[in-house]
């Protein structure tokens, strides 16, 4: 009898409430966060920070397990790179790095459960909530790598492996200053299970202005200023991008260089651990 009843004491010491992996991580995580960001900056305060992004991949590796992305090395590093708050590009997509030496090519895997914490935190950035929005909002792409913003000018048609759950490739342009030109970029993410797998490739494709959505810029940029606002110059410029980007999104596939944009986008999707 004495079996039985030491197994109850087990079940009745163990907390309902346990912390699940991804709480142990983001626990982890936001007491280095509390830490370096009140810490006066020093030669010893970046070691131990360096030590704590290490150890924060250590967490991560066993979170999201092995990972064979094709063409990129197997040893990630968290993609979160800086835990003081008042860094420029604080806040990247907590999961694994992977990138090409020259980082023309950078790959971020993570969990269900780790994107959807995310996307809470950007809540305030405009950031949709649904998966799916966010996928296919400039906004995930601009906050979850790099430190460079970045402006959505197509999606484009990938087909998804039947052992995945879904998929959304898209065509941009990432810098830090303005962001309309020729769109070079392409980033596709899936999600497969509980894992989320993020691509990004500069310089991926050539592409070149649509002169009919140079018009629609034109226009937009023609009209008046609203003087009572202090934003006004903005105000109109980010209306036009919105315009010209819309443009750019309906004419794209009649561009000749879009069968090719197409292609580059599902050979990235093909790189990753889908099938």
């Amino acid at each position: 009898m004495r079996l039985p009843a030491l197994l109850c004491l087990l079940v009745l010491a163990t907390p309902a409430d346990a912390a699940t992996p991804e709480q142990h991580y983001l626990g982890l995580r936001d007491r280095y966060i509390a830490k370096f960001s009140k810490a006066k900056e020093s030669d010893e305060i970046y070691k131990q920070h360096d030590a704590a992004l290490k150890e924060l991949a250590g967490v991560l590796r066993g979170l999201v397990g092995p990972v064979t992305i094709k063409g990129l090395a197997a040893d990630g590093k968290s993609n979160v790179d800086t835990l003081f708050r008042s860094d420029v590009g604080f806040g990247h997509l907590d999961g694994l790095s992977f990138a090409t030496e020259d980082y023309k090519t950078q790959a971020v895997v993570t969990t269900t459960t780790l994107l959807t914490h995310w996307l809470r935190e950007h809540r305030d950035d405009g950031m949709p909530q649904e998966t799916g929005a966010a996928f296919r909002s400039d906004r995930f792409y601009y906050h979850a790598i790099q430190d460079a913003a970045f402006a959505k000018y197509a999606e484009l048609p990938v087909t998804v492996p039947a052992s995945a759950n879904a998929a959304v490739a898209v065509l941009g342009l990432r810098g830090n200053g303005g962001l309309k030109g020729p769109p070079d970029e392409i980033d596709v993410v899936a999600i497969k299970g509980d894992r989320v797998y993020f691509i990004a490739t500069r310089d991926a494709v050539k592409t070149a202005e649509i002169p009919a959505c140079e018009r629609v810029w034109k226009q937009m940029m023609a009209k008046p200023v609203n003087k009572k606002d202090p934003r006004g110059d903005m105000a109109r410029e980010d209306q036009a991008m919105d315009a010209y980007t819309r443009c750019f999104a309906r004419e794209a596939p009649s561009q000749s260089w879009y069968a090719v944009a197409v292609k580059k986008a599902q050979s990235q999707l093909d790189l990753l651990p889908l099938r």
